[in-house]
């Protein structure tokens, strides 16, 4: 039986991604912890959240749970980061007027550009919320059995970049092209929500519970 750790430090929809993780794989034990010594020992390990970058690095650094990130990206533990869990395992990001983050992966995060407008001339909304199309470059191992171009569900207001293309293996456009699913070694890391994506969420999520972090 695989042991999934979804960490909890506060911020994410905790209960939302555990109890997806749950339905693609009901044999496996899905804890919702704080607990290092489970986090450090589980099969594969989920870092989400939701909010501000300067919330999610605070908590994070005051309980300690960012060196316990670190080590689980080190010890090659597969590792899924979702929306502010992604950007917080790059270098640095701008939201909050700077703010240094994991350094885990290569990358800043920066805001949507001011005024952008769509094909038909009409100004987008920042945050960029809802459904949108996703592109990927490489199907394994988040997206098999996915269709080209499948929509997810996004919600932020700030993007990764300068995280090199040999690292990115997703882009969404908003409508210019931004990496929204990243790759590297152990860790995997996407901008949307699997657990409000519906059919295409839960088969990534059941692909990255059948990953060995290695291929």
């Amino acid at each position: 039986m695989a042991t999934v750790a979804v960490i909890d430090y506060g911020m994410g929809n905790l209960h939302s991604i555990a109890k997806a993780l749950k339905t693609v794989s009901p044999e496996s034990d899905v804890m919702i912890t704080a607990g290092k010594k489970f986090i450090l020992s589980a099969n594969y390990v989920v870092f989400p959240g939701v909010g501000a970058i300067r919330d999610c690095m605070h908590t994070l650094t005051k309980s300690g749970l960012d060196e316990t990130i670190r080590e689980v990206a080190s010890k090659g533990t597969p590792l899924l980061a979702i929306c502010i869990g992604m950007q917080a395992l790059l270098e640095h990001s701008e939201e909050n007027g700077g703010i240094d983050c994991l350094g885990v992966l290569p990358g800043k995060v920066v805001k949507f550009a001011t005024n952008l407008t769509d094909n038909d001339n009409k100004k987008l909304k920042i945050p960029h919320i809802g459904w949108n199309k996703v592109n990927y470059i490489y199907n394994k191992p988040l997206f098999i059995n996915i269709e080209q171009n499948e929509r997810f569900y996004f919600v932020h207001s700030y993007h990764s970049s300068e995280v090199g293309n040999n690292n990115t293996i997703a882009t969404c456009n908003y409508p210019n092209s931004f990496p929204c699913a990243l790759k590297w070694e152990n860790i995997v890391a996407v901008q949307f929500h699997p657990e409000k994506s519906q059919r295409a969420g839960l088969q990534l999520l059941k692909n990255f519970l059948n990953w060995d972090g290695k291929s």
